[in-house]
C-alpha cells in the first residue's frame, strides 16, 4: 500500500510527467500534489467540474457504469483525471508533455497507482 505521497511521487518517474495530484471531488480541494508547470488548485478544481459533469449525464443516460479515467488531450499535453476505485469521492489527475509521454503506460500507471493508494 501507498500513501499519498508515494503514489504522487511513483507518478512523477514516468518520463514526460509534469505534475500529478489526488484531489477531493467534493470540494475541489487537492489533497496531495507533486510536480509543476500547471496551476495545480485551478486545475484541481476546475476538473472536479469535469468529473461531476460526467457523473450527472451518466445518471441522466441511465448508464449504470464507473468512469475508469477520463483524457483531455491538448496540443502539448496529456490530462488523466482517474476517479479513485479505492475511495469514492477522490480522483488521481495527471498532466504529461505530450511529446515524451507514452499515453498507454501512462494510463496504465494510473490506474496501477491507483490500486495501491492507501488514504
Amino acid at each position: 500500500m501507498s500513501n499519498i505521497k508515494q503514489t504522487l511521487d511513483e507518478l512523477m518517474t514516468l518520463d514526460g510527467a509534469m505534475c500529478a495530484a489526488v484531489v477531493d471531488s467534493a470540494s475541489g480541494m487537492m489533497l496531495g500534489s507533486a510536480g509543476s508547470g500547471v496551476d495545480l488548485e485551478v486545475a484541481a478544481a476546475g476538473n472536479t467540474e469535469v468529473i461531476r459533469s460526467k457523473m450527472k449525464t451518466m445518471r441522466s443516460l441511465g448508464l449504470q457504469d464507473v468512469i475508469e479515467d477520463i483524457l483531455i488531450t491538448l496540443g502539448k499535453q496529456y490530462h488523466i483525471l482517474r476517479p479513485s476505485a479505492r475511495k469514492d469521492g477522490v480522483f488521481l489527475y495527471f498532466v504529461l508533455d505530450k511529446q515524451r509521454a507514452n499515453l498507454a503506460m501512462a494510463r496504465r500507471k494510473v490506474q496501477d497507482v491507483d490500486k495501491e493508494l492507501n488514504f
